[in-house]
């Protein structure tokens, strides 16, 4: 038996994408929403339990991404996102430094780690450094074992090995990525139990860990640019 609102919403918001719909049932949206946050807050539980504290101290609603889509380049005109999605690292919201991706949408509900954003040249670099310089420890991570049997790398790549490494390094595969990440599928039906769920899911993201403090030694230093 389903134990939270989010996914019934989430569908709801498909079929009505619009400011009209909304406002109609803000009631709705603010249950579904608190789910969200009670589901987060056991996720972070969880993680501290394990000796993995992620909040920064921020309030559950600090990683909490919001539902207004930025429509001015996209053919697709929707106002809002139909999924509830969460970015939970010390920084908060913000993509750096990398932390746990939270996805929930209908039939497209994902576990996250890594750099998903590839609009950060200076990440880029950095990240590429690190992977040239320190390839046995990024394969050793990428082929362990409890790795392969659940995570696949993702991310935007070239078609070429940038020109400043050389293409016979046994990493440069790795290299072509502009963003490197990890998703762990989940199906609508785990979502039923949110207690269970939530457990999972930081048992999840610790399998992630070593992935993200390579990622995040590598972007030591890095500082996201201020907004204009």
């Amino acid at each position: 038996m389903n134990d939270n609102c989010m996914l019934p919403f989430l569908t709801a918001l498909k079929e009505n994408n619009s400011k009209e719909w909304l406002s109609g049932n803000k009631s709705w949206q603010r249950e579904a929403n608190a789910d969200f946050e009670t589901l987060l807050c056991r996720i972070l539980s969880g993680l501290s339990a394990a000796g993995c504290p992620m909040s920064g101290g921020h309030d559950v609603k600090d990683f909490i991404l919001r539902y207004a889509r930025d429509t001015r380049f996209s053919h697709d005109k929707s106002p809002y996102h139909t999924s509830l999605r969460a970015h939970i690292s010390p920084a908060g919201r913000l993509p750096i430094p990398v932390g746990f991706y939270v996805h929930i949408e209908p039939g497209n509900s994902f576990l996250g780690g890594g750099l998903f954003a590839s609009q950060f040249k200076e990440a880029t670099s950095m990240i590429r450094r690190r992977i040239a310089t320190q390839g046995e420890q990024w394969e050793a991570i990428l082929t362990d074992p409890a790795f392969t049997e659940n995570f696949t790398l993702i991310g935007e790549k070239l078609k070429k090995v940038p020109k400043d490494y050389e293409e016979t390094l046994s990493t440069a595969e790795y290299l072509k990525y502009k963003s490197w990440a990890i998703e762990y599928p989940v199906s609508d039906k785990e979502l039923e139990n949110a207690e269970c769920f939530a457990r999972n899911a930081a048992a999840v993201f610790l399998q992630m860990r070593p992935f993200n403090e390579f990622l995040n030694q590598a972007l030591a230093g890095f500082r996201m640019p201020e907004r204009g």
